[in-house]
């Protein structure tokens, strides 16, 4: 595809996605102004828009080219520009012990999500996958989860569809929890990263309690999704049924991108109006995506999922964040 093409069939949905970004952050500012404070950010204010255009009109092919490409492209480039703004004291803040818990807590996790699952009686396959999506990063684990032990189409679609939609609530809950637990700005980035299914998720969760939380939120998560790689080898090596794994996947240039950023940074290399310009532009470019995010989540995708699959990912999600309270605890940060 040219590059002509490629721009007209993805700018419409670009258009349309960061007019409803421009429609949030004016519905923040209007919070402000009659509450005194903006209770809900524009990066949720996004998704709540898109989310409910998409219950009443389902975006046809003119627009899902641009939508997609805001999903993910977009968030991808928020995520590697969020690098630059990863100070020295957020690297510190995280430390080794945090990075060994997050281990932990994901493996911890994979292993009684998929024993919930099975005690709902779900197939094995279909237990690994909502145990893999919900403890790593969502859809993106279940994706590379699925080839390497076999699960069938059937499985894979059922999980996401659920997924998708939880993933929202998940956003839209953690701000609300981190409050109601009374976490520190730090700890409540801490546990945005360690529940929040994506990467870009992050920066909308933690977005409440300030930048400090938004970069530990990013490293804790992206050190989250660097633990698909060693699951996947572990469910290849047990699956007998299991496919080569394409490593490029499991390291999205995104990560790479973020960690050389943040390198950058630590390193002093990055002029300070450089760093204020990818904070920006990271900023904008994710509440675009997250109304794009918003716009592809059919909340009637619950109903379809079947109730099994409700209960046991639901549980299993809940599992996750009473080990991520537990590791905070444990750590001093709660």
């Amino acid at each position: 595809m040219s590059i002509a093409l490629a721009i007209r069939h993805r700018l419409p949905g670009v258009l349309l996605c960061a007019l409803l970004g421009l429609a949030a952050v004016g519905l923040q500012g209007l919070e402000a102004q009659l509450a005194g404070r903006a209770w809900l950010e524009a990066l949720v204010l996004a998704i709540l828009l898109g989310a409910a255009i998409r219950t009443l009109w389902m975006p046809g092919p003119l627009w899902t080219g641009g939508v997609e490409f805001s999903a993910r492209t977009l968030l991808e480039l928020a995520v590697a520009l969020l690098g630059a703004g990863v100070s020295a004291a957020s690297l510190a803040a995280v430390g080794p012990a945090m990075l060994a818990g997050i281990a932990l807590v994901v493996a911890l996790s994979v292993a009684g999500g998929y024993a919930i699952a099975r005690a709902f009686g779900l197939p094995r396959r279909m237990a690994v996958l909502i145990a893999a999506g919900n403890s790593i990063c969502g859809n993106s684990a279940i994706a590379a989860v699925a080839p390497v032990i076999g699960a069938e189409p059937d499985d894979v679609a059922s999980a996401i569809a659920f997924t998708a939609v939880l993933g929202v609530g998940v956003v839209l809950a953690a701000p609300a929890l981190a409050v109601l637990l009374g976490l520190s700005p730090l700890a409540a980035g801490a546990f945005a990263g360690l529940t929040v299914y994506a990467v870009p998720q992050v920066l909308a969760a933690a977005a409440p309690a300030g930048a400090a939380a938004v970069q530990v939120g990013a490293l804790v998560k992206l050190t989250r999704v660097v633990t698909l790689g060693p699951v996947c080898l572990a469910l290849g090596l047990m699956s007998r049924g299991g496919e080569r794994t394409d490593w490029r996947r499991l390291v999205p240039w995104f990560v790479v991108a973020f960690l050389a950023f943040a390198a950058l940074r630590a390193a002093g290399v990055l002029p300070q109006a450089t760093i204020h310009a990818a904070g920006q532009i990271s900023t904008w470019l994710t509440i675009a995506a997250m109304a794009a995010l918003g716009l592809g989540t059919d909340v009637r995708a619950l109903l379809r999922a079947g109730p099994r699959v409700i209960a046991a990912a639901s549980l299993s999600l809940l599992l996750l964040g009473l080990l991520a309270i537990g590791l905070l605890t444990l750590l001093g940060w709660a």
